[in-house]
């Protein structure tokens, strides 16, 4: 196995931990029992790399490597053990925003690895950092990240394509990867930190001004 493979399963696995610990503490904000920890854990974790695989026909992560759900596990766990804490909802904003930031690298380094189209790549990247916490949302009963008016979706495509046009034009993927994960987790942190977000489809108050 190259450096360059080494490096993206290694972060393949950190961003699978980070995100199953975010649906742990989605679980934990409805106070559920372990069992759902864990079912939370497993779905974010693993939800955007799922379908991501189905889309270029690869072979599902989970299913070759059993240690994914074995993470999200561990994760769960560590959540659940940490008890009741005020920095739950601050700890859920920043771990799903530096697991967006890896996995919309992560997502498009595999689709390119696999001879998809730079463009069709740059979408898996964003479907494999967001896909999971969509799922996240949906089942926690939270607004969903496609739906906030905050900046989301776009730091991942933003990263992504970082990514994948450095890749592109010869740039080593290390370094690549690594520019467009600090281009997605900072856009994503001035969203958190400055409630940046990008303007809205104008109402029929807007509309009716000269």
């Amino acid at each position: 196995m190259s450096v360059i493979d080494t490096a993206i399963l290694v972060l393949d696995y950190a961003a699978v931990a980070v995100f199953g610990a975010t649906g742990a503490l989605a679980a934990a904000r409805r106070k559920h029992d372990i069992v759902t920890f864990a079912f939370f854990s497993a779905v974010t974790g693993v939800g955007g790399g799922t379908l991501r695989d189905l889309l270029i026909g690869a072979p599902v992560i989970w299913v070759q490597r059993p240690g994914y759900l074995l993470v999200c596990l561990a994760a769960a766990v560590v959540v659940w053990l940490t008890g009741r804490r005020t920095w739950r909802f601050s700890a859920l904003l920043w771990l799903d925003a530096l697991g967006m930031a890896a996995y919309a690298v992560v997502g498009a380094a595999k689709a390119l690895g696999l001879g998809v189209h730079p463009i069709a790549a740059a979408v898996m990247g964003v479907l494999t950092a967001c896909f999971g916490g969509v799922i996240r949302d949906v089942l926690a009963n939270e607004p969903s990240v496609l739906l906030r008016r905050e900046i989301y979706v776009s730091a991942a495509l933003l990263g992504a394509a970082v990514f994948v046009g450095l890749a592109s034009l010869g740039v080593d993927q290390l370094l690549a990867g690594g520019i467009g994960f600090a281009v997605a987790l900072g856009v994503r942190a001035g969203a958190i930190l400055f409630g940046w977000s990008l303007p809205g489809f104008p109402g029929p108050e807007e509309e009716d001004r000269p």
